[in-house]
């Protein structure tokens, strides 16, 4: 494959822009997410008044109609894209960076252990163990990576559970594995100290976690994102060009169609299929395709109302909040933390899905002024430079 020129696809700072505003969206996504879910706690006072209980429902329900796996497919998307960006940046320059990143990745996973014991519900460990499959898969050609992508995306280990299940009429599928797991590291949210958090969380909070993500297919979707990712940048996608404006509207299109029926068949799927150990891989499928398809209305419509409508402005604020998303991410999990659980305020207690909402909106907007602030003064948020150091630490002479 020939190094990509992409000088005319970077601001004069060598970011581009429209990444960082998907990256800033997503983290958006993200930190919404997680205030209405406690951070992961998902323990839901009583509520009475009727106002609240109904503006709760709409809230949560659209909330994670919008974002709840979706958000995090765009970041796993840009994950890939950012690994494009320093690979072929090296191939430029003559040098493989495929080791570097093996250790940024090394880097990677005790940045997401030490976040872990903050919140046990994080994504970059599995990030740091998943990327692994870019160094496999990024001399491969297009076509190849391509093909790869998309068995991953169509859940084979699922497909593979369906087959089985076929064969054997007594196959009972363990679909709550994680389960306890997660009972334990609650009780610890909502009774421990920040110690006893800190000691559940970096063992039995990681295993409660990379279980739910077996169990929803997470890992082999991450794995085919950072590949679709990587061709995004492979392929030039990101920059404005009438060629690329008209392939996202076509996404765009694609996406919307394929959106419709899979959801419904969701909906439809238990009245025709009642043994668990079909049903459950079989929605895990659909559900899995169902978020690809709405990161896909979501990433190109963002793209598309960054280019071509008045709104740009408005979306280009992001870019800051993106270009610090790790550093974002990562305190946002020590804020959560001490405002919802029993070794900080324990506001769990006491607020609902709205004052959730309102607090997750509140905490966006103040970690976007603050990198707004930060990055007047500094070329990268303090975590992002602090990995880059590491990532190019001189080992030897």
């Amino acid at each position: 494959m020939k190094n990509v020129n992409l000088s005319n696809t970077q601001t004069s700072n060598n970011r581009i822009e429209i990444a960082d505003v998907l990256r800033g969206f997503a983290v958006m996504g993200i930190t919404l997410i997680h205030f209405i879910e406690w951070f992961s706690l998902n323990s839901f006072p009583p509520e009475t008044n009727n106002f609240l209980i109904f503006t709760d429902r709409i809230i949560w329900d659209s909330i994670f109609f919008a974002f709840s796996g979706k958000a995090y497919c765009i970041f796993a998307l840009l994950f890939g894209f950012s690994f494009f960006i320093q690979d072929n940046s090296q191939k430029e320059k003559g040098k493989d960076f495929r080791g570097r990143f093996a250790w940024r990745l090394v880097l990677l996973f005790f940045i997401a252990c030490i976040n872990s014991t903050l919140f046990p519900g994080e994504i970059l460990v599995l990030y740091a163990l998943v990327g692994y499959v870019l160094i496999a898969v990024c001399r491969l050609s297009t076509r190849t990576v391509a093909v790869i992508a998309v068995i991953l995306l169509l859940q084979p280990f699922e497909w593979g559970q369906i087959i089985y299940a076929l064969i054997n009429p007594g196959y009972v599928i363990n679909a709550e594995f994680d389960g306890p797991y997660w009972e334990i590291v609650n009780t610890v949210q909502k009774e421990g100290s920040f110690l006893e958090m800190c000691k559940t969380a970096i063992w039995t909070g990681n295993i409660a976690n990379m279980g739910w993500m077996l169990l929803h297919g997470r890992v082999t979707q991450t794995a085919a994102l950072f590949m679709v990712g990587m061709l995004i940048g492979r392929s030039n996608l990101f920059p404005y060009s009438e060629k690329n404006i008209q392939l996202w509207i076509k996404i765009f299109i694609i996406a919307t169609i394929s959106f419709f029926p899979i959801y419904g068949l969701i909906n439809t799927l238990p009245d025709f299929i009642s043994r668990e150990a079909l049903l459950v891989p079989s929605t895990l499928i659909l559900k899995s395709l169902s978020n690809i398809a709405i990161t896909g209305i979501l990433f190109a419509g963002v793209i598309l109302v960054y280019y071509l409508t008045k709104f740009k402005y408005i979306l280009s604020q992001l870019a800051p909040y993106g270009r610090m998303s790790a550093t974002n991410y990562l305190s946002q999990s020590l804020i959560g933390g001490f405002l919802f659980y029993n070794w900080g305020l324990g506001l769990y207690k006491y607020t609902g899905i709205t004052v959730c909402f309102l607090m997750g909106i509140g905490m966006f907007f103040i970690q976007l002024f603050f990198s707004h602030w930060w990055l007047r003064s500094h070329r990268q948020g303090p975590l992002e430079w602090l990995w880059k150091k590491g990532t190019w630490i001189k080992i030897g002479k």
